[in-house]
């Protein structure tokens, strides 16, 4: 800056020889320039962060926006050189076909049934364990929480065979009781949830007691209903885990019509050949419950996740 500019800003004349370029008139400089320059960076950091997650969002929706592309071409054309993301005619026959030639409508209520029931029960059993993990006192609660806290660190396909094993030992292979009871608890959702429930104020929980209010009670009239976003957000996590599990289905399920619909659209996936368009339409067709239920409880999820980290 100029001794113009310093003139200009302060008002009052310049002093001749003083260059801004001198170690120690950084120091010197009116508050008002100083304002100038610091709202000025912020504008800029702003404008970078605004670009990098532009591009980190169109990079990331690149994926979705070929597979929605793939859906509505030809077989002939999948895999043309260069790539087309924009076919010559659209083909929406794709879609129709899928429910001419597969139970597409069963497979979607299984998909949404057995994921409904697991997720309504995965949020009573998770957070009546997480109200006693956060507010009960009872012996060895420490290290049986950081018990449920290691089975988080176990991998799922480690606990495969064994529960198998003991769903076959039960005679529930193919039935819709095999594939939903080993879903019906989640280490995570106990997590998540006592992390919220630590966050609230104990001082409610004594009045409450005071008042003569049994645990239950507490839990179901306070603690409850206080808990919406927490609870909301670990049902989308649920919700979204069950629909799109693949593995669990596979290997328990035999009839086509107890499949869920990423196990029956695997009738389109040979070992010779795949439909890679009538399979992308079925994925679109997967994938729409998801966002539907993202966006209705955008708000509360986003809520749920933020204040579920205030306290540990």
């Amino acid at each position: 800056m100029t001794s113009a500019e310093i003139d200009r800003d302060t008002g009052g004349p310049g002093l001749p020889g003083l260059t801004p370029t001198t170690p120690a008139q950084g120091s010197v400089l009116p508050p008002r320039v100083r304002r100038r320059r610091s709202a000025r960076a912020t504008r800029w950091r702003k404008v970078l962060g605004y670009t990098t997650l532009v591009l980190l969002a169109l990079v990331a929706a690149i994926p979705l926006l070929w597979m929605i592309s793939t859906s509505l071409k030809d077989n002939g054309s999948v895999f043309s050189y260069p790539p087309k993301w924009f076919p010559s005619e659209l083909k929406f026959s794709n879609y129709t076909s899928l429910w001419h030639d597969l139970p597409m409508t069963r497979w979607l209520v299984n998909t949404f049934a057995v994921s409904a029931i697991v997720v309504s029960v995965q949020l009573l059993t998770c957070s009546m364990a997480a109200y006693a993990f956060a507010r009960l006192r009872f012996r060895f609660r420490e290290p049986i929480f950081y018990l449920f806290l290691a089975s988080l660190m176990v991998p799922y396909q480690v606990t495969l065979i064994p529960a198998f094993v003991l769903i076959s030992k039960l005679n529930w292979i193919d039935t819709y009781q095999g594939l939903i009871v080993p879903q019906l608890s989640a280490p995570f959702g106990i997590f998540l949830l006592r992390q919220f429930f630590l966050s609230l104020p104990k001082e409610l929980e004594e009045a409450a007691r005071l008042d003569g209010a049994s645990y239950w009670r507490i839990y179901r009239t306070i603690l409850l209903p206080l808990s919406k976003p927490a609870l909301l957000a670990f049902g989308v996590f649920s919700f979204v885990g069950m629909w799109g599990d693949f593995l669990w289905p596979l290997i328990v399920i035999n009839s086509p019509e107890k499949m869920t619909l990423t196990v029956g659209l695997n009738y389109l996936n040979s070992s010779y050949t795949t439909d890679w368009t009538r399979l992308m339409a079925g994925d679109v067709v997967s994938l729409l419950p998801l966002m539907v239920v993202y966006g209705l409880a955008q708000r509360h999820f986003i809520e749920g996740i933020s204040m579920t980290g205030l306290k540990g």
